[in-house]
């Protein structure tokens, strides 16, 4: 028989869901089996797929799985506590955490000294994520290189029983804050928070040319269109693909030439702030896909722009019935731009994020 207590890790997930994280080296067919079996006892009544969990609750099997140490499945009354078994955290056993570094790895490093944490609670990590590093693995990144590789070797490190998890992402040009879960429950509740726009994102770009209104909004829906160079989003087409988005922004100061904005998100689609800007003829600076490829050679020889200029500054949402406000300013390379740049007009004061919401 194998016992486990359920930890918070697991609180509020169905017991079918729970069994294929907390033993991820088992088939599908084989809980279906011992649950169709019944098998499986929450509480000590018969457990169904569909049923939600408590912290607190006891699930026990009644069958010993082949990924289970025959040691480490029998537990005895005493060790029936509220500390969960070492092998029921979310992914103690996937192959990515903690896992031997190959030479080349080592070689590379991980990073996880390098992490630029904003702040670090019991529920959650907000990083500041630099411009050219992936917010996760994927094609064209090398193995240990991404955000997400990095927190999972620092949460080794501070012996975490959960694999910190990014609650949403950035592209990996942009740079600036991200959320990342330190528990099950947390990523829950903060995907569910951004599903619903509970999380306020903010942006601070420079754009090409003189926006004509200080404030507005850009409300066009985005498509995704896959593409051997890259997928890119359309804009303002309809169709079952197409995705509302909407963008609102406000003219922090105008220069001659550009203008840097702060932007709110309401939506968060792939490239968006991107693809809108671009789409009103007033494309970031820097940007590769969507952006002016002229001037943004011209500007990586007069300014020394050698990236996309946009930044995630500022993130507001409400945790445990308190309003949490989190503020990064432009990092040296951007704010080197801004400081090379002649001013029109009038200047607004971009240590103020809060600027954009007057």
């Amino acid at each position: 028989m194998i016992t486990r207590i359920i930890d918070r890790n697991f609180a509020n997930m169905r017991l079918d869901r729970f069994l294929r994280k907390a033993f991820p080296d088992e088939s599908l067919s084989v809980f279906f089996a011992v649950i169709r079996k019944k098998k499986v006892r929450v509480n000590g009544v018969v457990g169904k797929a569909n049923q939600m969990l408590a912290e607190g609750d006891t699930v026990c099997i009644y069958e010993n799985f082949k990924s289970v140490d025959e040691s480490a499945a029998q537990t005895t009354e005493t060790e029936q506590s509220p500390v969960p078994a070492p092998s029921s955290g979310f992914a103690k056993n996937k192959s990515t955490w903690g896992k031997v570094l190959s030479p080349a790895e080592k070689q590379a490093g991980w990073g996880a000294n390098d992490l630029d944490i904003v702040i670090q609670t019991e529920d959650y990590v907000i990083v500041n994520k630099p411009s050219g590093l992936a917010s996760q693995p994927g094609s064209g990144t090398r193995p240990g290189e991404s955000l997400v590789e990095y927190l999972w070797e620092w949460g080794r490190r501070e012996g975490l029983d959960f694999k910190p998890t990014i609650a949403h992402r950035l592209d990996q040009e942009t740079s600036g804050m991200l959320i990342a879960a330190l528990h099950g429950d947390t990523l829950r509740d903060f995907t569910r928070m951004i599903r619903e726009h509970e999380v306020e994102k903010f942006y601070f770009a420079l754009v090409k040319g003189n926006l004509k209104k200080e404030k507005g909004t850009i409300s066009e829906s985005l498509t995704r269109t896959d593409a051997a160079k890259g997928s890119k989003m359309k804009v303002g087409e309809s169709g079952k693909d197409a995705k509302e988005a909407v963008t609102h922004y406000r003219v922090k100061q105008h220069y001659e030439g550009y203008d840097l904005v702060k932007i709110k998100l309401e939506t968060g689609r792939m490239h968006q702030i991107r693809a809108h800007f671009a789409s009103i003829g007033h494309p970031l600076l820097g940007d590769t896909r969507y952006g002016d490829f002229a001037l943004n050679r011209e500007v990586k020889k007069t300014l020394g722009l050698h990236r996309l200029f946009l930044h995630s500054c500022r993130l507001e949402f409400v945790w445990q019935g308190e309003r949490k406000v989190f503020d990064c300013p432009l990092p040296k390379e951007l704010q080197s731009v801004i400081d090379n740049l002649k001013p029109m007009r009038f200047r607004h004061d971009i240590a103020d994020p809060r600027g954009a919401r007057k």
